[in-house]
C-alpha cells in the first residue's frame, strides 16, 4: 500500500478533478472492476505517458455524451495508442469521458497489469462485456484491427489491416454512434522490422516484434523513442439496420468506417511537419 504522502506526490491534480467529474456518474467499484478511487493513480501515471508523447489533440469535441464506440487505427508494438487516446478522453473532452477500452482476452492471465488494467475500466472484448457497457451509456475504445494492427511491421505502417465486424453489431444492437480517431506517430515509437511468431506462441503473446534497434540497443529497443503524437477525433457516424445482419451487409458499413480512419490516417501523416 502506498502511503497518503506518496500517492498524493504520484497524482496529478488534472486527472484527479477529471476523474472525479466522472464519478459523480460512475460510481464506485462497477461490475467490470472499474474503481474511480485506484484509477486516479494509474491514469496519473498514464497521464506521464501522455505528456511524453507530447499529443496533439484535435476534434475533442466531436465526443458525444453518452453511449459512443471509439473506433481508432491501432499501432505501437505497445498500448502507447490507446493510453493516449484514454487519457486524451479524459482530460482532454468537455465533460470528462472515461472510455472502456476493450482488450485481448489474453491480458487478464498478465500479473499486477491485469489489476491495474481493471480498475481503469479496461475490460475483455466480450460482446456481452460492450453491450452492457454501451446500454450503461459509457465510452468504448474498440480497435478493430485487433492484434494485427498493434504489431504492424515497419513496411506496414499507416496501412489499416482487416476490420472485424464486432464493433458495428454493437452500434447497431444499441443505437451507438461510432467516432472514427486517427492516431499518428505509435508507429515511429518502436520500428519493428520482424514478428517472431515462435517466440510470441511459447509466451503466450499474439505477436513478438523485432526493433529495428535490437542488434543496437539490446532490450532497451523495445523503449519508445519520444515520437510526437497527434490524434484526431472524427465526426460521430451513425448507422442503422439489423444488428444480425448478414455478414455480407455488415462488411459493406464496416468498410465505411476503415475507409474513413484511412484518410484521417493519410491526411494527418501528410499534415505533419516532423515526427518528434
Amino acid at each position: 500500500m502506498l502511503t497518503e504522502k506518496l500517492r498524493s506526490m504520484l497524482l496529478v491534480p488534472e486527472i484527479e478533478a477529471a476523474v472525479n467529474a466522472v464519478a459523480d456518474r460512475v460510481g464506485e467499484y462497477d461490475s467490470w472492476g472499474y474503481s474511480p478511487e485506484a484509477s486516479k493513480l494509474y491514469f496519473s501515471l498514464a497521464y506521464r505517458i501522455f505528456q511524453y508523447f507530447r499529443p496533439e489533440v484535435h476534434g475533442i469535441e466531436n465526443m458525444p455524451t453518452g453511449r459512443v464506440l471509439v473506433i481508432p487505427n491501432h499501432s505501437g508494438q505497445f498500448p502507447f495508442d490507446a493510453i493516449t487516446v484514454a487519457v486524451a478522453c479524459l482530460v482532454k473532452a468537455h465533460p470528462p469521458r472515461l472510455v472502456r477500452a476493450m482488450a485481448e482476452r489474453w491480458f487478464p492471465t498478465l500479473p499486477f497489469v491485469n489489476i491495474a488494467f481493471s480498475r481503469c475500466g479496461v475490460t475483455v472484448g466480450d460482446p456481452v462485456n460492450a453491450r452492457n457497457l454501451l446500454e450503461a451509456e459509457n465510452a468504448l475504445l474498440v480497435f478493430p484491427e485487433g492484434a494485427r494492427g498493434s504489431g504492424k511491421t515497419w513496411d506496414h505502417r499507416y496501412q489499416l489491416a482487416h476490420f472485424g465486424r464486432g464493433f458495428m453489431r454493437l452500434s447497431l444492437q444499441t443505437g451507438a454512434p461510432v467516432v472514427p480517431v486517427a492516431v499518428i506517430g505509435a508507429e515511429e515509437s518502436i520500428v519493428s522490422v520482424h514478428d517472431a511468431p515462435t517466440l510470441a506462441s511459447a509466451l503466450g503473446m499474439p505477436y513478438f516484434p523485432i526493433p529495428a534497434l535490437l542488434p543496437i540497443l539490446g532490450p532497451l529497443a523495445y523503449l519508445p523513442l519520444p515520437t510526437r503524437f497527434s490524434i484526431t477525433f472524427g465526426e460521430p457516424m451513425r448507422f442503422s439496420g439489423p444488428f444480425d445482419d448478414e455478414d455480407e451487409v455488415i462488411d459493406q458499413k464496416v468498410a465505411v468506417v476503415k475507409q474513413r480512419v484511412q484518410t484521417m490516417v493519410d491526411d494527418g501523416v501528410a499534415r505533419r511537419d516532423s515526427i518528434f
